[in-house]
């Protein structure tokens, strides 16, 4: 596969540009490190975790531990369900791309969860991220082409060690192009779960306020996208739905 031009990647929307996936991936690694160090010690962004502990309870007859974890997976399940139902009925209305409400809501959610104190079950907020993290998972696919997740990492680290396999072997510079694009967005996450661990000793619960400041970045650019440029646009869907 031959690099993106910048004729090409004019052709994406500004949704799909690997800005926005930058700044998005931050975003998950402040919400990651926020509800492992200050929400009861859980990874929200994906179930994985969650469907082998479940698991492991029903081994380990366990009943009602197990049962439990049908709440997480449940918000998963809805925020992936609702995040493909609604963006029919937001592009009729013709303002903007349900792209830029999901940054909306996804901003608001993190303000009012911001405001729970520490002393409130983690559960709640648990079930939070885990809706807005599948919702964001399911909405930004592909970054200028490029199939990826904006919520966790594991493709990233494998499509790292597939592009460094190829360039090594085939001396595919496209490849290694590619790579690169997966390592930006490991380092993104990486410096976000950072950023939110070190100011969480000071801040305690609003710290995720932090994570405000990308998405706020995001939320005005798509925002003025879907107004002035892109406007004549908003029927079109991005690359990967």
């Amino acid at each position: 596969m031959e690099p993106v031009t910048a004729t090409e990647r004019s052709r994406y929307l500004l949704c799909e540009r690997k800005s926005v996936f930058l700044l998005l991936m931050a975003v998950s690694g402040m919400m990651g490190a926020y509800t492992f160090t200050l929400r009861g010690g859980a990874f929200c962004n994906a179930q994985t975790a969650n469907i082998v502990i479940m698991s492991i309870a029903f081994g380990q007859g366990r009943w009602k531990d197990g049962l439990y974890f049908l709440i997480p997976i449940t918000a998963y399940f809805l925020g992936s369900f609702i995040s493909e139902i609604l963006p029919s009925p937001v592009k009729r209305l013709g303002f903007l791309r349900w792209d830029t409400y999901l940054i909306g809501i996804e901003m608001l959610t993190l303000f009012g969860i911001g405001f729970l104190p520490l002393t409130v079950p983690h559960q709640i907020v648990q079930v939070l991220v885990n809706f807005i993290a599948s919702m964001q998972y399911n909405t930004f696919r592909q970054a200028e082409g490029i199939p990826m997740a904006t919520t966790f990492c594991t493709n990233h680290v494998r499509q790292l060690g597939i592009a460094v396999a190829k360039a090594f072997h085939k001396k595919d510079k496209a490849a290694l192009e590619r790579g690169c694009t997966h390592l930006k967005m490991l380092i993104s996450f990486f410096l976000g779960g950072v950023v939110l661990s070190f100011a969480g000793k000071f801040l305690l619960e609003k710290a995720i306020w932090l994570a405000l400041i990308p998405l706020g970045i995001i939320f005005a650019a798509l925002v003025h996208a879907d107004l002035t440029v892109e406007h004549g646009e908003l029927d079109r869907k991005p690359c990967g739905h």
